[in-house]
């Protein structure tokens, strides 16, 4: 039980690559209380990462997270994640669930929904990140996603209300 023995490509059964030898879960921030005063008031925003140019699917917004280390259960991996890459302290956050994105059996991906106090500071940790925005809910599709999450988002919205 190594820190970090996550890590590495799974040659999936569906035929793509994958990271994660243990799987990958993301964490899905969100934050009450922000949004454009003008229009009205707060909305809900979601944390997203650009990823940088060197990594899987680089130059695509996406979630904080990654690979699953062997003792980690898809919360702890996502929250680790998350602040490993985005400085999220994990007792500044609320899990409210989980949602399994992708099930390849040999390979799976959770997305970990939590909320954020609306003052909560993050910032890029690794150079994993180009760049963390706080997105409204409904401004995400607007931006280049990553192809996997791009078909999770309209399940995950749904789910979010």
């Amino acid at each position: 039980m190594a820190a970090h023995d996550g890590n590495g490509w799974v040659e999936c059964r569906c035929g793509q690559r994958h990271w994660g030898l243990h799987g990958a879960a993301g964490l899905l921030l969100l934050r009450d209380g922000a949004g454009d005063p003008t229009d009205g008031g707060a909305g809900t925003d979601v944390l997203l990462q650009l990823r940088a140019g060197w990594t899987h699917e680089g130059g695509s917004w996406g979630l904080p997270g990654g690979a699953r280390d062997s003792h980690e259960d898809v919360v702890t991996a996502a929250l680790r994640e998350a602040w490993e890459e985005a400085a999220v302290p994990a007792d500044a956050v609320a899990v409210i669930g989980s949602r399994l994105g992708v099930d390849h059996v040999d390979w799976r991906y959770t997305y970990v929904l939590a909320k954020a106090p609306a003052d909560v500071a993050v910032a890029p940790r690794t150079e994993e990140s180009d760049e963390l925005r706080w997105v409204g809910l409904d401004d995400v599709t607007a931006l280049p996603l990553h192809p996997a999450f791009a078909r999770a988002w309209p399940g995950l919205r749904d789910e979010l209300g």
